[in-house]
């Protein structure tokens, strides 16, 4: 049985809150980015360039028996941390339960304090593109 998208925020609420301070948490954040998935080159394209983010960001979704599968790349490592643990939290989830998804670990564990303005847009942006793709994909 997979988890629930709340079952892994809790765990990313729980790892987080064994760092004690922000330059950990960035680190870690960073190391989910570089363990990422290889990104198809040729998929980087305008269409899969995320809109509102200063860096640039690629993501992709697919589906597979009723669930949703992401992948991302980008330019700058938080940004591509950023996307990892989005990655995380919505891989393998159906498009119902993504687009209804609360996301509270945002705030939970400090992210929308910690990050500058204009990576907290980009995160935002990121979100609402995986809710843009799920919301496409519960409609076929």
């Amino acid at each position: 049985m997979s988890k629930t998208i709340q079952e892994i925020e809790q765990e990313i609420i729980d790892e987080f809150s064994m760092f004690d301070d922000w330059m950990d948490k960035y680190e870690y954040i960073i190391e989910l980015g570089k363990d990422m998935e290889s990104f198809p080159p040729e998929m980087r394209t305008d269409e899969n360039l995320i809109k509102g983010c200063q860096s640039q960001v690629w993501f992709i979704a697919e589906q597979r028996d009723n669930k949703l599968y992401f992948k991302a790349d980008g330019d700058a490592i938080i940004t591509k941390g950023l996307a990892a643990l989005l990655i995380k939290v919505f891989n393998g989830q159906s498009a119902t339960d993504i687009a209804t998804a609360d996301l509270t670990f945002i705030d939970e564990i400090g992210l929308s304090q910690h990050l500058s303005p204009t990576r907290s847009n980009g995160l935002l942006s990121m979100v609402k593109q995986i809710k843009m793709y799920a919301l496409a994909y519960s409609a076929k």
